[in-house]
């Protein structure tokens, strides 16, 4: 994909790891209601960092990653387009090796598209792939994938709702090795 020129450098600036245990497993009754609602009406109140609204969905991850860089938060979300909320972002492979840093960001109305970026930290090219898939098995996935030096992305999908993405990493496609292996599903609860 082509690289925007006012995202370089943006997407390479640090984010700080969050502390060990921080985010809850569970949620009350009135903040998944809150969510639901959002969801299915388009509306609810948003928290922002650097303009980009942040989903009510988000853990407290991804808002201190977010806190921590807003910048980055900004030029990926600039790559996805209007309209999309930042959702979820980790630090990869771990919160105090972070090689890649992946976003995902989905509209906050039906049919809930979804955009995910995967951000190389490495200062060097690496081969990347980025895949999001939805989450009915018989639909299509969409898969950014080569050498790249800055970010694999932005991939996008119509009714992205509960969709699953990979980020993988290589020094080299040739390379038996992964740098970053990592796959989920985006919280939708």
């Amino acid at each position: 994909m082509a690289i925007g020129a006012a995202a370089v450098g943006l997407l390479t600036a640090g984010v700080a790891a969050p502390a060990s245990g921080e985010e809850s497993a569970t949620r009350s009754v009135a903040a998944v209601s809150a969510v639901k609602d959002a969801r299915q009406t388009g509306t609810g109140p948003l928290a922002r960092v650097g303009g980009v609204p942040i989903s009510a969905m988000a853990d407290s991850a991804t808002r201190k990653i977010a806190e921590a860089s807003p910048q980055a938060v900004t030029a990926t979300a600039n790559l996805c387009g209007t309209g999309y909320n930042l959702q979820y972002a980790e630090q990869l492979p771990t919160s105090t090796q972070r090689l890649g840093t992946l976003f995902t960001y989905q509209t906050n109305v039906e049919p809930f598209n979804a955009c995910a970026i995967f951000d190389n930290n490495t200062g060097t090219t690496k081969w990347m792939k980025l895949k999001l898939c939805p989450s009915s098995l018989s639909g299509a996935c969409v898969t950014d994938e080569g050498n790249f030096s800055q970010y694999a992305g932005p991939v996008r999908l119509a009714d992205g709702w509960c969709s699953r993405v990979t980020a993988l990493m290589k020094n080299s496609s040739a390379s038996t090795t992964y740098l970053i292996n990592r796959q989920l599903t985006i919280r939708c609860d």
